[in-house]
């Protein structure tokens, strides 16, 4: 069974940054086949980044990075916008951790 840990999240600047880590734990065959998504309140869950595809929100500002050693992955996110705002998950076939808040204020 496959366990996913997010952290990292919390109440930033606009501008600011933060870096998102996510651990696996179980069966996980390549870190490289994970990503990050998230869900805005009232909105729904959407794509942020895999290691093959970025969303346009994304570019340029966020960078998904992985630790096979670790089985972990992360997300470091610069030049946060209020927009940014949601919870953020990794994902790894179908399974899904428990998701981190990040929130981007003044």
């Amino acid at each position: 069974q496959v366990q996913l840990v997010e952290s990292g999240g919390g109440l930033v600047q606009p501008g600011g940054s933060l870096r998102l880590s996510c651990a696996a734990s179980g069966i996980i065959s390549n870190i490289y086949n994970m990503g990050w998504y998230r869900q805005a309140p009232g909105k729904q869950r959407e794509l942020v980044t895999s290691f093959t595809e970025y969303s346009e929100s994304a570019k340029g500002r966020f960078t998904i990075s992985g630790d096979t050693a670790k089985n972990t992955i992360y997300l470091q996110m610069n030049n946060l916008k209020p927009e940014d705002t949601a919870v953020y998950y990794c994902m790894f076939n179908d399974n899904w951790g428990q998701g981190t808040q990040v929130t981007v204020s003044s």
